[in-house]
């Protein structure tokens, strides 16, 4: 089975500059859990996710003490919901993941399911020829695979 009978589409993108109240916005208006960031001709620069907008622990450089951190800053766990606030003015390109594993509609599933395992990712954008997206497969979509909705 090939991607492009699995992925969703359309493709919905952001440009570095969105900030992240209007990336959250979109997720939850459109139930989804990660948008492909894009330059100024539409290919794929990074991604942003859901996991983007949560807190994580992280080790402090030349310690064994771990400390919350929250949109690449450091900072007490009383401070995380003034982070929440301050968020809301954060662009997409200071938390974006910009590594990003794609792949092409006319690749195998197992192509897929593979490089979301080799990668521990949840959802690969689809890319043309350009590196532009035009859809998402995610882990939602694989369930397409089990109750056979394509």
């Amino acid at each position: 089975m090939k991607v492009k009978e699995v992925m969703s589409k359309p493709a919905f993108v952001v440009g570095a500059d969105t900030t992240l109240e209007v990336v959250a916005k979109m997720m939850l208006d459109n139930s989804i859990g990660g948008l492909p960031v894009v330059d100024d001709d539409g290919k794929v620069i990074g991604i942003v996710t859901e996991s983007d907008f949560s807190a994580k622990e992280h080790a402090i450089p030349f310690s064994r003490i771990y400390a919350p951190q929250l949109f690449g800053e450091w900072m007490s766990k009383e401070g995380i919901e003034k982070a929440y606030q301050a968020a809301r003015s954060i662009t997409v390109d200071k938390v974006m993941t910009k590594s990003v594993v794609t792949v092409r509609e006319d690749d195998n599933m197992a192509v897929a399911v593979n490089k979301m395992l080799e990668h521990r990712v949840h959802r690969l954008p689809v890319v043309d020829e350009n590196n532009v997206p035009i859809g998402v497969v995610s882990r939602r979509d694989l369930l397409k695979l089990v109750v056979n909705k394509i």
